[in-house]
C-alpha cells in the first residue's frame, strides 16, 4: 500500500532513487530464479563488503520495490549504501525501464509462465529486450536460452550456462521455452550438480559450491549470481569469499527451504510454472511418506500445468487450495494416490502437521505461491 500510494502521488521517485547509489543499479529479471539468483548475488557482493539494498521479500513489481525503498530512504530520498541489487516482474520491469538506467542487468531465462499475463515466450523476451536495453556496463545473460540468445543490447553481453554432461544429465532439459543447440565452452558454467551440490567453473577455476536446495535449476541461478559478482567486482572477486558466501545462504521462501513446524521439520517446495512444477517434482527423493500437494488461485488455469508429469509424488496425503479438486484430478490421472481432498488450506495443514512422524524422509509441502503465502501465513512463518 505505501509503494501504491507514493507511485501515485510522487511518480519519479522510484526512478530518481534508483539512480542514486554510488555504484550503479543492478537489475536481475527473468521468468524463473529471480528471487534465488538475486539473493544469490547480494550474499556473493555482501561477502565482499558491499553495503547493498535489496527487496528480500521478493517484491518485485513497482509498488512493492517502491514500498521497499520507502522502508530504508531518508528524508531527503537517499539510501545508505553503495548498490542496489534489486529482483524485476518481467512485465513491471518493462514498463518502469525508461525510468531507470541499470550498470548490470541479469537475465535468468524465458519459460512458459503466467500465461495469464504474458500469453508466449516471445511476449516475455521482447519486455526482458526492454530492460537489458537499460544496462550500461553488461547483460549477463544464461547462454543456454534460446530466446535470450536472441537479444542484442548495446552493453557487453556476458554469458553463463551449463556444460554438455549437465544437459545431458537432465533428461527432461532445463525448462526453457528453447534451449540453444550448443553449450558454451568458456565462462562461468556449472560442470556437475548432485543434490545440493555443484561444481561451477568461473574465470577458469572450477569452485565446490553448496546449493540452497536440490537442482540443476538451483545450480544455473548459482552460476548466473556468479558471473554477475566476477563482472561487478573485477579484480576484487575473491572465489573463496563467494563460496563461503553461497554455502552459507539459507533458501529464499519456500524454494526448497526447510523449517520446524510445531516440533517437526518440514520442506516446502514453490512451483511457479509448468517447467517448474516438473523440475521440483522431479528433485523430491523417492517414497517420500508424506506429502501434501497445495494450488491456490494464482493458477488461472490448473489445465496449464498438466504437461508436468507428477507420479514421483507417488501419494499425496492431502490435496489443498482454492483449487484442490483441479490438482487432485492431474495428480490422479498421473498414477498419484490422494488420500484425501480439502480445499481449506488451514484445517489442511493443521491436519497435515498432525500425522505422525513420517517413516521416510521428512514431511514435504509443494504449493504453488499463493498456497506458500497463506502457509506462511497460517503457520506464523511470516517474518
Amino acid at each position: 500500500m505505501p509503494g501504491l500510494v507514493v507511485n501515485r502521488v510522487a511518480p519519479g521517485f522510484l526512478g530518481d532513487v534508483l539512480s542514486s547509489f554510488p555504484e550503479g543499479l543492478v537489475v536481475v529479471s527473468g521468468s524463473s530464479g529471480k528471487s534465488t539468483t538475486t539473493k544469490m548475488l547480494v550474499a556473493v557482493l555482501e561477502r565482499h563488503g558491499k553495503r547493498i539494498f535489496t527487496n528480500p521479500s521478493t517484491a518485485n513489481i513497482s509498488q512493492g520495490l517502491t514500498s521497499a525503498l520507502l522502508e530504508r530512504a531518508s528524508l531527503s530520498g537517499r539510501i545508505d549504501a553503495d548498490l542496489a541489487v534489486l529482483e524485476m516482474d518481467e512485465g513491471h520491469g518493462a514498463l518502469l525501464s525508461g525510468r531507470f538506467r541499470a550498470r548490470l542487468v541479469l537475465l535468468t531465462n524465458v519459460m512458459t509462465d503466467q500465461i495469464d499475463r504474458f500469453h508466449d515466450a516471445e511476449k516475455v523476451r521482447a519486455m526482458l529486450g526492454r530492460i537489458a536495453a537499460r544496462a550500461t556496463d553488461a547483460v549477463v545473460v544464461n547462454g543456454d536460452d534460446g530466446l535470450l540468445a536472441e537479444l542484442r543490447p548495446t552493453a557487453e553481453v556476458v554469458r553463463f550456462g551449463v556444460s554438455d554432461a549437465v544437459l545431458a544429465g537432465s533428461p527432461r532439459g532445463l525448462g526453457y521455452a528453447s534451449t540453444t543447440p550448443e553449450r558454451l565452452v568458456d565462462g562461468t558454467r556449472v560442470t556437475a550438480v548432485a543434490g545440493r551440490a555443484a561444481r561451477i567453473t568461473v574465470g577458469g577455476r572450477e569452485l565446490e559450491v553448496r546449493l540452497p536446495a536440490k537442482g540443476v535449476h538451483y545450480a544455473v541461478d548459482a552460476a548466473g549470481a556468479l558471473a554477475a559478482a566476477e563482472r561487478l567486482l573485477g579484480a576484487a572477486f575473491d572465489p573463496a569469499a563467494a563460496v563461503a558466501a553461497l554455502d552459507a545462504m539459507p533458501p529464499v521462501f519456500g524454494r526448497g527451504e526447510i523449517v520446524t513446524v510445531r516440533g517437526q521439520q518440514v520442506e516446502f517446495v514453490l512451483v511457479q510454472n509448468t517447467a517448474s512444477l516438473q523440475l521440483n517434482v522431479d528433485e523430491l527423493d523417492e517414497g517420500l511418506d508424506q506429502v501434501m500437494v497445495a494450488m491456490g488461485s494464482d493458477v488461472r488455469d490448473p489445465s496449464y500445468l498438466w504437461p508436468a508429469d507428477t507420479a514421483r509424488i507417488g501419494r499425496a496425503r492431502i490435496v489443498s487450495g482454492s483449487k484442490a479438486d483441479e490438482l487432485a484430478l492431474q495428480l490422479l490421472y498421473q498414477g498419484v494416490e490422494v488420500d484425501r481432498i480439502e480445499p481449506d488450506l488451514g484445517r489442511a495443514l493443521d491436519d497435515f502437521l498432525a500425522l505422525p512422524a513420517p517413516e521416510r524422509g521428512i514431511k514435504t509441502i509443494v504449493f504453488t505461491a499463493d498456497s506458500m503465502r497463506r502457509t506462511r501465513s497460517h503457520l506464523g512463518l511470516t517474518g
